[in-house]
């Protein structure tokens, strides 16, 4: 099973809210998850992001592996560091 940190979107149309979440890749986005690490909103200035970062480090830790999205706002947080990639 392909554990993934993803977003699921929640909100209004034109009113996006988002949960940070682990769930298994084969899952639709808005389907079922295994755990909510966070939330994100992206609409408030500045945007609103919220992290528990113990648990989104043990689910690094045990392989989950974050979108893109998802690595940039945990940078963004504070939880992980950035890893630039090399040519």
């Amino acid at each position: 099973m392909a554990v993934k940190m993803r977003l699921t979107r929640l909100g209004d149309k034109k009113a996006p809210f988002y949960r940070i979440v682990v769930a298994d890749s084969r899952v639709s986005r808005d389907g079922k998850y295994i755990d909510l690490i966070g939330t994100y909103n992206p609409l408030t200035n500045p945007e609103e992001i919220k992290i528990d970062a113990e648990k989104a480090n043990t689910w690094i830790r045990n392989g989950a592996q974050p979108t893109e999205t998802v690595k940039a706002l945990l940078v963004k947080a504070g939880v992980t560091e950035s890893s630039k990639k090399s040519n």
